[in-house]
């Protein structure tokens, strides 16, 4: 996170999430706009002295925000590769874009701001990075699932898969803020028919 002073006790850590969480409620109701720290601070109930200790400006808001949302993609994308190494999932490409179209739904201050003007060079580089992380988020879990083998080919396979993916799942909330549900079908059948590409088969076994 992009801040001008790092919070070190429970408290200030606690101011500044009621910070995040304001900007948060006014990126989601005005936009982009709104983010100013005279209207950050009071919609926080701070004054603008205590938030310019972390956030001096519109870009380091966005940016902290920014931050706090990839975050959450993160942290489901690495729940998900946890629970692959213990479970057998029929449909893993079903349970993982409902998964993810589910937060965009629960997410609206992202979307407003991926969608929207706010995206600043830096946020653009967190999100290359974080791009990366899905990505390999997602070939643990086919690799857990017995799906793909541990390889680069793999690996750049889960790539191409992810970014289209990511892709088309952005367009379907674009179009529609609870996700277009014949664009997120598609992908499903898109990328289901893609995993069958590269699935090995099974080799039969005789007793």
């Amino acid at each position: 996170m992009t801040l001008r002073r790092v919070p070190r006790q429970a408290r200030s850590k606690q101011k500044l999430a009621q910070v995040l969480a304001a900007a948060d409620r006014l990126l989601t109701a005005e936009g982009v706009e709104a983010l100013t720290t005279t209207r950050v601070a009071a919609e926080a109930g701070v004054s603008v002295g205590a938030l310019y200790q972390y956030l001096p400006d519109r870009d380091a808001i966005t940016e902290a925000l920014a931050d706090v949302y990839l975050a959450r993609l993160e942290d489901l994308m690495d729940s998900f590769a946890t629970r692959a190494a213990q479970e057998t999932w029929p449909d893993p490409v079903g349970l993982l874009v409902d998964a993810f179209a589910g937060l965009y739904r629960t997410e609206p201050g992202f979307r407003a701001l991926w969608f929207g003007r706010g995206l600043t060079e830096a946020t653009q580089e967190a999100d290359r990075a974080h791009k990366h992380t899905m990505v390999t988020g997602v070939h643990r879990i086919l690799v857990n699932q017995h799906l793909l083998p541990d390889d680069d080919s793999a690996a750049t396979a889960c790539r191409t898969a992810f970014l289209a993916a990511d892709a088309i799942i952005q367009e379907a909330f674009r179009t529609a803020p609870t996700g277009d549900p014949t664009l997120l079908d598609n992908l499903k059948t898109m990328l289901r028919a893609y995993l069958t590409h590269l699935t090995p088969p099974q080799t039969a076994t005789t007793s």
